[in-house]
C-alpha cells in the first residue's frame, strides 16, 4: 500500500496564488507511480481532474485551470506539486493528491487518493 499525505492549501483572496504539496509513502519502500496529480471537489459536485502529470513530465489539465495552475513532480523524492495562480472563488474546494499505476512488488493498482486539503478563494 501506498500513502499519500498533502500539504498547503488554505484561505486565499481572488487573484491570489496557493501551493500544494503531496508525498507517496509506503510500499515496502520499493514503488513506482506512473502518474501523479491533483483531483478537486467542491460541494454538491462530484470530484474532478485538476491536473496530472507522468513519469516523464507529460501534464494535463482541466480546462478550467490552464494557464493558471501548474503541476510538476519530483521522482526522486516522489512528490507531486501544484502551484495555483490567479486563483478564482469557484476554484474552492477540496484538493485531493492521486496516484494512479503504481507498481509495487506486489503489482500495479489505481486510485490511491490523499485525504485532501481545503482551498478557499474569497471574493
Amino acid at each position: 500500500q501506498v500513502q499519500l499525505v498533502e500539504s498547503g492549501g488554505g484561505l486565499v483572496q481572488a487573484g491570489g496564488s496557493l501551493g500544494l504539496s503531496c508525498v507517496a509513502s509506503g510500499g515496502g519502500g520499493v514503488f513506482i507511480i506512473g502518474v501523479m496529480g491533483w483531483y478537486r471537489q467542491a460541494p454538491g459536485k462530484q470530484r474532478e481532474m485538476v491536473a496530472t502529470i507522468t513519469l516523464s513530465g507529460t501534464t494535463k489539465y482541466a480546462d478550467s485551470v490552464k494557464g493558471r495552475f501548474t503541476v510538476s513532480r519530483d521522482n526522486a523524492k516522489n512528490t507531486v506539486s501544484l502551484q495555483m495562480d490567479s486563483l478564482k472563488p469557484e476554484d474552492t474546494a477540496v484538493y485531493y493528491c492521486n496516484a494512479d499505476r503504481v507498481r509495487t512488488l506486489s503489482g500495479e493498482s489505481d486510485g490511491y487518493f490523499g485525504q485532501g486539503t481545503q482551498v478557499t478563494v474569497s471574493s
